[in-house]
């Protein structure tokens, strides 16, 4: 459908809440909207003359059709949209990603469970607190935690390890409960870890009252050594707390938001503090948008309707237009009361003001960022003689090692940065021994196909991107190589060079297919940046390979095991992670490992334990 038709579609809408589904061509769907009168909401989009920020113009551009669920009140709307947002994660809908990684505190599922510091979340079973934005903040909690409850650091494993060797040096100090030396019940254990939990997610609160009640009744029952351990996690909470400063009301659990802006960007802050203290800070940068009553209105229920933990107070700089509604669906997600407001005067004013700052701040930030990524690209663009700074830039590295097995990884920087997202890695198919050039030439070939088969499926983004540069860790003939795989494909026109690295593995200038090299190393900023495109590819590419490597010497290892084969091996592997791991496993642990039965439990935990006898 035209715009034209798609507005007098719009004017036909009914004047009721509901939510818009807007698709493209290949009917996908490409943003879903909540409207208090849809008709009013969905003709602005395709009525001629209504002025939209960059990316919301490009959805209007991208949209052939859409669909209507009319609602009975703003509030399904409203809890209606999250929902399919969360479903479908429409391209031109905000896509809450704030750039950084998240960390989490992790809690093992087992018999003597262990607490520590996490940089992502793993298919393991075991439970995760956060995500915390700052890695340091995370690192700092899980520490303090274990400092307060005397928690074991060490690798030891419980109960196999409890009796064998002294205690370590934190036992000594009195840091550690020395649980090795087997004086400490496992209930007693178990006790001190769901503390430690208690303590991080909710702060001290009333769990000094808890262990000190604990504590009497242990000396009451005359057991000295439980009461002497549950003196020293209090005096260790006291100490690791005492120096924290409260900034309101200690038990006030809020959150507080506010949205800055430039002309083509947006930044959302969000400070969160419970126990009175701020505990993390989260922002996002929203580029092309620039309208914050529209990123306001879409940002806060999905922020806190996607699975966020949702606090009693949430104190913003504004309110949306659908501030009754949202407050009804928090408070119906959180189970009690949720106050949303704009706080007027006073401290919870000034915490909406420093939020403020905070957006403004990250704002500048990435202004500054992006100006220089910008001057080093147009400083390549014209040392290479390109028409137009390269926005996707991917480069090209392999990897090999003795038995002739070779990997290659592709790493793709996008406006200057790289694009973790987009990085990529192949095993060679077709080429069999030791040979960089046909092992770049079939890596370059198979880029080409996916990008053909991408396309043709409608698909916009990863591998359906054309690069605007193509750089191939090598000199003349790995240029050559990949130009041959390339005639013929849609990638034949892709300016391709080579990166030379000189005697002492450092990058001395860019190489063409006629093998003509071009100087960098008197551009500074060019140096620098294609130094480290080439250091990056090379670390990415190396990595793959030493994985390789590490999962073919662990399968190599366990299926010596009689009954044990490469796919019982693999399956080890995921769910234990390393070799020693499955040899210190008992069986009742290896059983659950799918495809080991008991009797295969019991036959490879005898043959670990016959090894260590060297039988």
């Amino acid at each position: 459908m035209t715009k034209a038709e798609l507005y007098q579609k719009a004017c036909m809408l009914p004047l009721l809440p509901g939510v818009y589904i807007i698709r493209d061509k290949a009917d996908e769907i490409i943003y879903i909207g909540k409207a208090k009168r849809l008709r009013i909401r969905v003709s602005q989009y395709f009525r001629e003359g209504v002025p939209h920020d960059n990316k919301v113009t490009q959805m209007i551009a991208h949209a052939f059709s859409f669909d209507v669920i009319v609602c009975q009140s703003e509030f399904e709307a409203l809890v209606l949209e999250a929902s399919q947002i969360k479903a479908h994660t429409p391209k031109y809908n905000i896509l809450l990603k704030d750039g950084k990684g998240y960390s989490y505190v992790k809690i093992t599922k087992e018999e003597w469970p262990r607490l520590s510091f996490a940089l992502q979340k793993d298919d393991d079973g075991a439970e995760y607190i956060g995500p915390y934005t700052s890695s340091f903040a995370a690192r700092e909690m899980a520490e303090s935690a274990m400092d307060a409850f005397l928690l074991p650091r060490c690798n030891r494993r419980f109960p196999q390890d409890i009796g064998k060797g002294r205690p370590c040096l934190n036992a000594h100090i009195g840091k550690c409960m020395g649980v090795c030396s087997g004086k400490i019940r496992c209930e007693d254990y178990n006790q001190a870890v769901k503390g430690a939990i208690h303590l991080i997610r909710y702060g001290k609160k009333d769990i000094i009252k808890t262990l000190t009640r604990r504590m009497e009744e242990a000396s009451e029952r005359l057991e000295f050594e439980t009461a002497a351990l549950l003196r020293d996690q209090i005096a260790a909470i006291t100490k690791v707390t005492e120096g924290q400063k409260v900034v309101v009301d200690e038990s006030l659990e809020m959150d507080v938001v506010a949205l800055a802006g430039t002309p083509d960007s947006a930044c959302v802050a969000v400070l969160r503090y419970r126990q009175g203290r701020l505990t993390d800070k989260r922002e996002f940068v929203f580029h092309d948008r620039s309208d914050l009553e529209e990123i306001r209105e879409e940002f806060l229920p999905r922020y806190y309707l996607d699975d966020e933990e949702i606090p009693k107070v949430i104190a913003v700089d504004a309110l949306p237009a659908d501030a009754d509604a949202l407050r009804q669906a928090l408070s119906e997600k959180r189970g009690s009361e949720v106050q949303l407001y704009e706080p007027q005067r006073g401290d919870k004013a000034r915490l909406v003001e420093m939020a403020h700052t905070n957006a403004v701040e990250r704002l500048a930030r990435e202004r500054g960022r992006t100006a220089r990524e910008q001057k080093l690209l147009d400083e390549l663009a014209q040392v290479l003689g390109l028409p137009e700074a390269p926005k996707r830039i991917e480069s090209y590295d392999i990897s090999n090692w003795g038995d002739g097995t070779s990997v290659c990884g592709m790493v793709v920087f996008r406006d200057g940065k790289p694009s973790k997202a987009d990085y990529r890695r192949f095993k060679m198919r077709t080429v069999a021994g030791t040979d960089d050039y046909a092992s770049l030439a079939e890596t370059v070939s198979r880029r080409a196909g996916e990008y053909v088969s991408r396309t043709a499926a409608g698909e916009t983004t990863g591998f359906a991107e054309k690069p605007d540069l193509l750089l191939m860790d090598g000199g003349r003939g790995q240029v050559n190589a990949a130009k041959e795989a390339l005639l013929g494909t849609p990638l034949a026109d892709v300016p391709l060079y080579g990166m030379v690295k000189d005697n002492h593995h450092r990058t001395r200038a860019i190489v063409d297919g006629e093998g003509q090299e071009i100087a960098i190393n008197m551009n500074r900023g060019t140096f620098t940046f294609i130094t480290n495109i080439q250091d990056e590819t090379h670390r990415f590419a190396n990595a793959y390979r030493k994985q390789q490597m590490r999962q073919k010497s662990y399968s190599s290892t366990l299926v010596q095991i009689p009954g044990v084969g490469p796919k019982l091996a693999k399956a080890l592997m995921n769910q234990f992670g390393s070799v020693g791991a499955v040899r210190a496993a008992e069986p009742e642990a290896l059983a659950q490992t799918p495809g080991v039965g008991d009797k295969l439990a019991a036959e490879i935990y005898a043959w670990f334990r016959r090894e260590e006898a060297g039988e």
